[in-house]
């Protein structure tokens, strides 16, 4: 799945691979948690967190690999150490496998990300 046409959030994981839900789920659940004041929305056919509008966090089911998106650059050069052995896009952290995905160093920008408005790309 790249892009989906699910109408909200768990029709987006209802139609995610077996092997995949629980992580996405997972992902789900942190950034409830996390992202205080975000609204939880569909946007380009996956999971997007937004605050005032815009969307600052969103994850997906790739073909191959999970991805969080971080759109904010703030946050992705305050985490460059810890993100420069990760399977890096412009924006996005890549998991290759479900059973891969650091939920720590997710939670940690989750926090980072609500902590404080800042410009996305």
């Amino acid at each position: 799945m790249v892009q989906s046409s699910a109408p909200d959030v768990d029709a987006y994981l209802a139609e995610v691979p077996d092997d995949r839900r629980a992580v996405l789920t997972r992902l789900r659940e942190l950034c409830r948690a996390e992202l205080r004041g975000f609204t939880e929305v569909m946007a380009y056919g996956m999971p997007a967190y937004e605050r005032g509008g815009v969307a600052e966090i969103a994850f997906a089911s790739q073909k191959q690999y999970i991805s969080v998106y971080l759109m904010r650059p703030d946050v992705r050069d305050a985490f460059a150490e810890r993100l420069a052995g990760q399977d890096m896009g412009k924006g996005c952290l890549r998991f290759r496998k479900p059973e891969n995905v650091e939920f720590d160093l997710v939670r940690d920008l989750l926090r980072a990300t609500a902590s404080a408005p800042g410009a996305v790309c």
